[in-house]
């Protein structure tokens, strides 16, 4: 797959995309023997890419998986603990890193992948990415706890969450099923707000991770990703399902007729005006 040169470079451990960028105009670089230019693109698999006469490291493939992770298992690499974890039930585990994270009893999507780049994107809080989640309570919240838990609250450990779109779902029981899609990732956040606002939660499910859609995968299965979902990933744009606005527009709205205005389709007394004719010139 073509990419951009200085991102090859970038990721072959040349420094920034920036400094990659000098090394370009300086002309130190050069593609299948020819001088590189900026914005030039290149396959880091099939092309001879050198930089000072020097053939650039091989990197290695980029890997991106989905993964439904089932409730009991960790998303951390702790030495000597034996429960099961993310990376012992994915292809090469051992060199993959976990975006999203869910605590051990928490269950749902979580993203694996060697793209060191991504997974700072992901997780850095200046992006904002939103991840959004199924939450079952054992307690129908009432009006007050929600509009708390929508403006942020302040936890035990004293962080303040930022604004959350929470809302309910369907009601179970004496419970219900909520849908909250928030931007920021505080440890085990969703459990602790719930604990702090009186209620309990019974299970969580994240079902989306920016553009990235749970799906129908099931629990314990994992699916490597098609290159239109990494790219969504990369650009940032959101996999949610967009919600109806309707606006004003005339095209949306035609504007009402007044009472006994004649449809289009029957002529209306000024339509069946026939105009004056021109007098034909003798």
């Amino acid at each position: 797959m073509e990419e951009r040169l200085q991102k090859i470079l970038a990721r072959a451990g040349y420094g920034s995309r920036r400094s990659c960028e000098e090394l370009i105009t300086a002309g130190r670089v050069t593609v299948n023997g020819t001088r590189a230019e900026i914005g030039q693109k290149a396959d880091a698999a099939k092309d001879q890419i050198e930089v000072d006469r020097s053939l650039i490291p091989q990197a290695k493939p980029m890997l991106y998986y989905a993964y439904n992770k089932p409730r009991f298992v960790l998303c951390d690499k702790v030495t000597g603990d034996t429960r099961r974890t993310v990376f012992d039930l994915v292809p090469n585990g051992e060199e993959l890193s976990v975006v999203g994270r869910l605590d051990f009893e928490s269950e749902g999507l979580v993203l694996l992948t060697n793209d060191g780049e991504m997974v700072n994107r992901l997780t850095h809080p200046r992006y904002e990415h939103e991840k959004e989640y199924r939450v079952l309570l054992a307690s129908r919240p009432d009006e007050k706890q929600l509009d708390a838990w929508r403006r942020g609250i302040v936890l035990e450990d004293g962080h303040r969450t930022s604004p959350v779109d929470v809302r309910i779902e369907t009601t179970l029981g004496k419970g219900a099923w909520m849908r909250v899609v928030m931007k920021e990732g505080h440890k085990r956040q969703i459990r602790e707000t719930a604990k702090t606002l009186g209620l309990f939660v019974v299970r969580i499910v994240r079902i989306r991770i920016g553009a990235l859609i749970l799906g129908n995968l099931k629990s314990g299965e994992w699916k490597e990703l098609s290159e239109l979902e990494v790219e969504q990933l990369k650009s940032g744009s959101t996999g949610a399902p967009r919600r109806r606005h309707f606006t004003s527009s005339k095209k949306i709205f035609p504007a009402k007729k007044p009472a006994g205005a004649t449809p289009r389709n029957q002529p209306s007394q000024q339509r069946s005006k026939k105009r004056p004719e021109k007098k034909r010139e003798r």
